[in-house]
C-alpha cells in the first residue's frame, strides 16, 4: 500500500514538473516577442515607479502631487518605445524640467505684466505663453518632450493644492525658502531623474541584451546532429558545422544508420569473396554439412553487419576530418543500426548525443516532404532542413523572410548571422498581405533585428511571398523559411507553407522548426 502511494506521489510530482517546464517554455516563447516584452515592462515598471515617487512625495513635502500627470505619461513613453528617439533619458529629464521652468517663468512674467496675483482662475494668456515658451526652448535645446507641456501648465495651478511657501534646512543654521512653484520645478527634476535612471538601467542591462537572456537560439543550437542520408548531406554537414562554430562549445555529430539494405550489400560482397576464395584454392569435392551452413549463415550476418558499420564509420570519419580542417569545429561520428522508424532513431540519437539541433538534407516524396522529415518536425528537438543548390558550402548573403515576430524568426536571423559572419550580409523581409499596415510591419522588423549585431537590412514588400522570392532569390546564397508547424492542418491545407509553394529557387533553402 505504501509503495503504491509513493509511486502515485512520484508520478504526480513528475507531472507537476513537466507542467512547470512547459509553462516556463511558453512564457519564455511569449516574451521573445519584443512587443509583448515592452507591454509587460510598461505594466510592471510604470506603476512601480509612480508608487516609488508617491511614497517619496508623502515622505518629503517638497514633492507636490501635481508632478505625477506629466511624470506618468512621460514614463509610459520611455518604456513603450524604448528604441525611439523620444526614449532618451536626457530628453525626458530635460524636457520635463525645462517645461516646468518655462511655466514658472511665464507665470512670473504674466503676473508682472497683465495677470496680477490672487486670481482664482488661470489666465489664458499666461497658459498660452507657457506653451509657446516651452515649445521654443525645448526646440532650441533639442529636448522636445510631449509631457513638457503638461508640466508647464501645471505650474499655474500650484497655489490651489500647495501651501504658500516651503522652508528647507540645508545645513545647520542655514535654511532656504522656496515658493511652491519653484519647489515644483525642483521636484520635477528630482523625480524625472529617478525615473530616467531606472529606465536607463533597464534598457542597457536587460532590454538591449534580451537576445542573450530570452532567445534560446542565441544560447543553444550549438550541438548539431546531421543524418548523412542523401548525396547532399555533405553540404548540409558543412552548414551545420558553421552554425555550431559560432559558439565555443559547438560540435557536430555525423550520424549514419545501418539499415537492412546496407547489411545485405555487405553480405553479398562477403559471399562473393568467399566463393572466389573457394574457387581459387578450395576443395570442390569436400563434403558440406547443414549444421556448418547454419553456423556460417549466422556468422555471415554478424560479419556483414560489422562490415557495413565499418564502411559507414570510415566514410563519416573522412567527412569529419574535412569539417574539422575547414571549419575548426569538433566533429564526432555515430553509426547505429535501424530500430523503429528512421526518424525515431535520429531523435533518440540526438538525445543520447546531447544535440539540440538536427540539420538534415531535404527529402521529398510525391512532390512534398518525406515522412522522415515530417516526423522530425513532430519531435522534441529543433530541426533545420537544408535543400542544397549545386553543393554550395559558403553562404555570404542570406535572406530571411518572416511572417510574424516570434522565436522562429529570431532563430532564423541568428542562424543567418552565424553563417554570414562579419563579412556577410543578412536581409530580413516581410511581405504584406492585402492592405497590411506598412508602418506596423516596419516596426516589427525593427524590433526583430534590434537585438542582433551584424550587417542587417529590413525590407517590406507588397508583392506576394512567392513573387518576392522568385525575383530576389538570385541575389542571395541561402533563404531561410519557417516550417509553419504552429498552424492548424486546415490552415496548412488551404494555404500550404511557403517552402512547399516555392520549388525552383536558384539558391539554397533552409526550413527551420523549433520544437523545444
Amino acid at each position: 500500500m505504501r509503495d503504491r502511494v509513493r509511486e502515485r506521489l512520484v508520478s504526480a510530482r513528475a507531472r507537476v514538473r513537466r507542467f512547470e517546464r512547459r509553462e516556463l517554455w511558453t512564457i519564455r516563447r511569449w516574451l521573445e516577442n519584443t512587443r509583448n516584452l515592452v507591454h509587460l515592462s510598461v505594466l510592471v515598471f510604470v506603476p512601480l515607479l509612480i508608487a516609488a515617487v508617491t511614497w517619496l512625495s508623502n515622505a518629503v513635502s517638497v514633492l507636490p502631487f501635481l508632478l505625477f500627470p506629466p511624470l506618468a505619461s512621460g514614463t509610459y513613453t520611455l518604456f513603450a518605445r524604448p528604441d525611439s528617439e523620444y526614449a532618451s533619458p536626457t530628453r525626458f529629464v530635460g524636457g520635463l524640467t525645462v517645461g516646468a521652468l518655462c511655466g514658472w517663468v511665464a507665470y512670473g512674467i504674466a503676473t508682472a505684466l497683465w495677470a496680477p496675483p490672487g486670481r482664482t482662475a488661470v489666465d489664458p494668456g499666461a497658459a498660452a505663453f507657457s506653451v509657446f515658451l516651452t515649445g521654443l526652448v525645448t526646440w532650441l535645446l533639442t529636448v522636445e518632450e510631449a509631457s513638457a507641456y503638461s508640466s508647464a501648465l501645471l505650474v499655474h495651478v500650484i497655489d490651489v493644492s500647495s501651501a504658500n511657501s516651503i522652508t528647507l534646512d540645508v545645513v545647520a543654521g542655514l535654511s532656504v525658502t522656496l515658493t511652491p512653484r519653484l519647489a515644483y520645478v525642483g521636484s520635477v527634476l528630482i523625480s524625472s531623474t529617478l525615473v530616467a535612471g531606472v529606465f536607463l538601467l533597464w534598457r542597457e542591462t536587460f532590454f538591449e541584451e534580451r537576445a542573450r537572456y530570452l532567445y534560446q537560439s542565441t544560447k543553444g543550437d550549438d550541438h548539431v546532429l546531421v543524418p548523412m542520408r542523401t548525396d547532399d548531406a555533405e553540404a548540409t554537414a558543412m552548414l551545420a558545422a558553421k552554425l555550431a562554430a559560432a559558439h565555443e562549445a559547438g560540435k557536430v555529430v555525423l550520424l549514419d544508420v545501418v539499415d537492412d539494405e546496407q547489411v545485405a550489400a555487405a553480405e553479398r560482397e562477403l559471399l562473393d569473396r568467399t566463393a572466389g576464395a573457394r574457387t581459387d584454392g578450395g576443395d570442390a569435392s569436400a563434403p558440406e554439412s547443414g549444421a556448418e551452413d547454419e553456423l556460417d549463415a549466422a556468422a555471415l550476418d554478424e560479419m556483414a553487419e560489422r562490415r557495413a558499420a565499418s564502411t559507414a564509420v570510415n566514410r563519416l570519419e573522412e567527412q569529419a576530418a574535412q569539417i574539422e580542417t575547414k571549419v575548426g569545429v569538433p566533429c564526432e561520428v555515430v553509426v547505429t543500426t535501424a530500430g523503429g522508424t528512421p526518424a525515431s532513431t535520429v531523435l533518440s540519437t540526438a538525445h543520447e548525443a546531447n544535440c539540440d539541433l538536427i540539420a538534415t538534407p531535404y527529402e521529398q516524396r510525391h512532390g512534398s516532404l518525406s515522412p522522415f522529415v515530417r516526423l522530425l518536425f513532430r519531435g522534441d528537438v529543433d530541426v533545420l532542413v537544408h535543400r542544397s543548390c549545386a553543393g554550395r558550402t559558403r553562404w555570404h548573403r542570406v535572406l530571411v523572410p518572416v511572417r510574424r515576430a516570434g522565436d522562429v524568426a529570431h532563430a532564423m536571423i541568428d542562424f543567418a548571422l552565424r553563417l554570414t559572419g562579419r563579412t556577410g550580409h543578412v536581409g530580413v523581409a516581410h511581405c504584406l498581405q492585402g492592405d497590411g499596415n506598412r508602418r506596423r510591419a516596419e516596426n516589427m522588423l525593427s524590433d526583430l533585428v534590434a537585438p542582433f549585431e551584424g550587417s542587417l537590412e529590413t525590407r517590406v514588400s507588397r508583392a506576394a511571398i512567392e513573387d518576392f522570392l522568385t525575383q530576389n532569390a538570385t541575389n542571395y546564397d541561402l533563404v531561410f523559411m519557417g516550417a509553419s508547424m504552429d498552424r492548424s492542418r486546415a490552415s496548412r491545407l488551404v494555404s500550404p507553407p511557403t517552402f512547399e509553394r516555392i520549388r525552383d529557387l536558384d539558391c539554397d533553402v533552409a526550413i527551420v522548426d523549433r520544437n523545444r
